[in-house]
């Protein structure tokens, strides 16, 4: 049992039970983060900052939200926007932070593929973080429906039907996502017990899991050299603070991320103030209308490239419908970031300035991302088909078949 005393004063009365010293010393001010770092490192914390922001605005939406079809429309466009003080800043707070997240989360799964942070220890680091952008996914998906305007609804109606292809119990299954044979109220209302209770408390268990990850291999670095961060934190420890190649996490290392932050955030109550019009489709300002179809129908930006790959394949081949591959490919594409760790074979951990093929490989799979996120926006027809095939087929390559190969390729080399 832990030695009990009289304790001087408050912080001494906590510090015999609950050891905060101990606690702040294994969080926050010894543990190691590499000095050979720079502001692309500083994602991680924005992305905290980003889902802190989703979760305060939420709070105060759901005060005024109606979870029902001939209410949630406008309780978001009327009541919300027009009727509650400054109603229109959270609502815009909360579109922006949900749009701009997976600009920032895209960023740093780029930086984490470049320098390789998926090798040799952190590989539940990177499983953790796609199992977080799937949440998120989740998450944005299930928001998108609550405001119940056309693309809401017709995008729930295209997503949900998609389960319709799993064998056997597909046609069930859709039902029973839906409540009802059609979306409707009852979607309506699983979507938001989604979006509100369930995807929160996951999300927030599996942020949880991704930071404790960083605890035993710790952060990578830009010349992705191994550190002994024991013997570098002894070093630093000692006063030798120059030596050392690791800085504490506070103040050393958080104390510059709330630096970047400030910019970030910068830029991010412009985009609130003056472009949020971005983060919100034009379309979802109409009241959802089961009986008009809108000409075309299409996801957020975040999701383009995967809707695209959905699409892409748009004829048969070797005896399987073009709807099948489609889905068997957009089912790929959920999963082909997290199984990298896989699929590349190779035991360098370099810069992928460092790894001539794979260097390349990384670039012609960010311009082919870039390339199905403006052809997912773009309707169907003509060369727009070939295209869109062509990125879609290339993209199942890069993974399939490229990142394996080159990898063994550089493997034997090394």
């Amino acid at each position: 049992m832990a030695q009990i005393h009289k304790s001087t004063g408050v912080l001494d009365w906590f510090e015999q039970r609950l050891a905060v010293t101990k606690l702040m010393k294994v969080l926050v001010s010894e543990y190691w983060i590499p000095k050979n770092i720079n502001f692309l490192w500083a994602m991680g914390v924005i992305l905290t900052t980003l889902f802190a922001l989703l979760l305060i605005t939420g709070f105060l939406l759901l005060m005024y939200y109606k979870p029902d079809v001939n209410l949630a429309f406008d309780s978001v466009n009327y009541t919300i926007m027009q009727e509650v003080e400054y109603g229109w800043l959270w609502r815009h707070i909360h579109a922006v932070s949900a749009s701009v997240i997976f600009l920032i989360m895209y960023i740093h799964l780029l930086t984490g593929l470049y320098y390789g942070s998926y090798k040799k220890g952190r590989e539940l680091i990177w499983i953790s973080g796609m199992i977080l952008f799937i949440c998120f996914s989740a998450e944005a998906f299930s928001g998108y429906m609550l405001p119940w305007g056309q693309m809401s609804y017709w995008a729930a109606t295209v997503i949900t039907q998609l389960f319709g292809a799993i064998p056997v119990i597909g046609d069930a299954l859709v039902e029973w996502i839906r409540g009802d044979y059609a979306v409707g109220d009852a979607t309506l209302t699983r979507f938001f017990m989604l979006h509100v209770c369930l995807l929160p408390l996951v999300t927030i268990l599996v942020l949880v899991i991704h930071f404790y990850s960083l605890r035993i291999p710790h952060v990578n670095n830009k010349t992705s050299e191994e550190i002994d961060f024991n013997i570098e934190a002894e070093v630093y420890l000692k006063g030798d603070k120059a030596k050392s190649k690791v800085i504490p996490f506070w103040p050393g290392f958080l104390a510059k991320d709330f630096m970047y932050v400030a910019f970030f955030m910068i830029f991010f109550i412009y985009l609130v103030c003056f472009h949020y019009g971005f983060a919100m489709d034009p379309i979802n300002f109409e009241p959802a209308n089961p009986l008009k179809t809108p000409p075309h129908i299409y996801p957020e930006w975040y999701f383009l490239w995967q809707y695209e790959i959905l699409r892409g394949f748009f004829f048969d081949m070797f005896g399987i419908t073009a709807s099948n591959i489609g889905l068997i490919s957009f089912a790929f594409a959920g999963v082909a970031f997290m199984l990298i760790p896989l699929l590349d074979r190779s035991d360098v951990v370099a810069p992928a300035h460092k790894r001539p093929l794979f260097f390349v490989w990384f670039w012609v799979l960010v311009i082919d991302l870039i390339a199905l996120s403006i052809l997912g926006k773009v309707p169907t027809g003509g060369i727009m088909d070939w295209l869109g095939f062509g990125s879609s087929a290339l993209f199942l390559f890069l993974f399939i078949v490229a990142l394996p190969a080159i990898t063994i390729l550089e493997r034997k080399r090394g």
